[in-house]
This record gives C-alpha cells, structure tokens and sequence, in this order.
C-alpha cells in the first residue's frame, strides 16, 4: 500500500516556485509540520527577509511579516516582548543573517531573547545573481569570485553558528541539513526542540540548515548533493553545538 503524504496544514495550497533542486521547500515542509505537530498554528508568526525567503509568505498558512534586509532578530524581539504568548521565528538566508544582519542576530542571541532562528545556509547570495557570501568557502566559484574565493582578499567563510554558541544567552544552537532522509528527520528534530525551547521561555535558538541552490552553483540538483557532501559538509559540520538544557 502507497502512502499519501499529506500537506501540513501549517502550508497552503500552493505550488513551490523554488528552483528544481532548492532546498526551500523542503525547509518550509518541516517548519510547518512541526508547528501541527505542537498545535500551535494559531500562535505562530514569522518574520522572512529579502531574498529568496522572501517568498515564504505565499506558502506559510499563518501570520507572515516581511522586513527589511538583516532585520528579522529586531522585529522578532519586538513581536515577542509585546504579545509573550506568540511563538515567533525568523526565516533567514545567509546572505540576510551573515552579511547585513550580522549585528542584528549577534545582539538578539546576547540578550537571549525567547525567539526561534532558522537559518538557511547555501553558501552564496541565492536570489540576486549568486555573488559571494559570508558562507561561502574558499575557492568556490561564484558570480563575484570566478577564479573561486580568495581568502587572502576576502577572508574565510563566516561559522555563525559556532560563533553564536559562544553566547551566554544562546539556549540552542544546531547544523543540520536537507541532503538525504536521514538528514531531514534529524533536522527536523531539531527544529522542533528550537521551538519547544522558546514554548518553555529557555530563550534564544537556531538552527542553521545546509541547503542545496543548484542554479547559482551551476550544477545540476545531483551534483549540488554531491558538492554538499563533498565540500559544504567539510567545512560546516552537522551536529549540535549548543544545547543549554541537555541533561
């Protein structure tokens, strides 16, 4: 007997518009099985940024706010000081988190503020061309660095998530990935702990996710899985580097 995979009732009725090969989508499917999973559409806001989250408002069935480039954290930690009881989450790439929000989500994760990050890593700036990056890894070959990256010009790829999990007010913090099945369902893990983390008011955490974006590296969606595992996980390890309430 087939198994009917039903759509989260946290999604609309929409089609994805992502690349073939994006890891979006698949994102967005685990966010909104996990906010059924809790019961707690209702109660849930998202924040989504410039650039290819910017789209998440036509997928998400429940209170979307798009804000300016790198200011999720802010208007996260408005939203949830005001109204305690929203469960609040950012939505970022990481040309948004790592680049011009680089301030904003250092300050929010210092003040430990009771909110949810989801991070999207894919290691170049997806929506408008694919320049270079924070994230993006030495001799990588983008749109702004077509002899690859020069660390000596440009310096290295930015950890955020190791940096940030030096943060006393960081609660949770986790690398996971949409590579493979095993990889979804330990992601998905995680981005359910970072949202029960903020229910129980632990405050602040993130989970920072590797995401294919098969157009700007000019691969085909075989060869950007290839190149992840190759390359992108090398450098970026999976695994949990925080967790301040783990027995």
């Amino acid at each position: 007997m087939n198994k009917v995979f039903e759509r989260p009732k946290s999604l609309k009725n929409t089609p994805f518009r992502y690349c073939p090969g994006c890891g979006h989508s698949l994102i967005h499917r685990l966010i909104a099985e996990v906010i059924d999973e809790l019961y707690i559409q209702k109660r849930v806001v998202g924040i989504a940024p410039v650039g290819c989250a910017v789209f998440a408002y036509d997928y998400f069935d429940f209170d979307m706010i798009e804000v300016a480039h790198g200011r999720p954290p802010a208007v996260a930690t408005g939203i949830k000081r005001v109204q305690k009881d929203t469960i609040v989450f950012s939505y970022q790439g990481d040309g948004d988190l790592a680049a011009i929000g680089t301030a904003e989500i250092i300050h929010a994760a210092n003040r430990g503020e009771n909110i949810t990050v989801f991070f999207v890593n894919n290691a170049t700036y997806g929506m408008t061309g694919g320049q270079m990056a924070p994230t993006t890894l030495p001799n990588q070959k983008t749109t702004t660095t077509q002899s690859g990256r020069d660390i000596s010009i440009t310096g290295y790829p930015l950890h955020v998530s190791e940096l940030l999990s030096n943060i006393e007010g960081v609660s949770f913090i986790a690398r996971g990935s949409v590579d493979s099945s095993k990889n979804l369902i330990i992601t998905k893990g995680y981005i359910k702990k970072a949202f029960l983390y903020q229910i129980e008011e632990k405050g602040f955490s993130m989970v920072e996710i590797l995401s294919p974006c098969p157009t700007d590296w000019w691969m085909t969606p075989e060869k950007a899985i290839e190149w992840m595992h190759e390359n992108m996980m090398k450098t970026y390890k999976l695994g949990i580097l925080k967790d301040k309430f783990s027995n």
